[in-house]
């Protein structure tokens, strides 16, 4: 019984820690989408600009969920 709360826990941390990694990459990269979309003056720029940061947000939200948590960690 205990080796199995063991490996699931572990699953479980590893598996939240991969979702932190690809949420953060996501949220750089459509940075960095949104960056290269106003350089342009394009109609299609201006809209990619506009919908890049509805998804912005909420990956920011969670960048600052994880910052806080982690910070939260290191001063238990």
């Amino acid at each position: 019984m205990i080796s199995t709360v063991t490996t699931t826990t572990v699953t479980t941390i590893l598996t939240a820690g991969t979702l932190a990694v690809i949420g953060i990459l996501v949220l750089l990269a459509l940075l960095v989408q949104k960056e290269l979309a106003s350089a342009s003056e394009s109609r299609f720029a201006q809209v990619l600009r506009r919908v890049v940061t509805v998804a912005i947000v909420p990956l920011l939200a969670a960048f600052v969920f994880i910052v806080a948590s982690k910070v939260y960690e290191a001063l238990q």
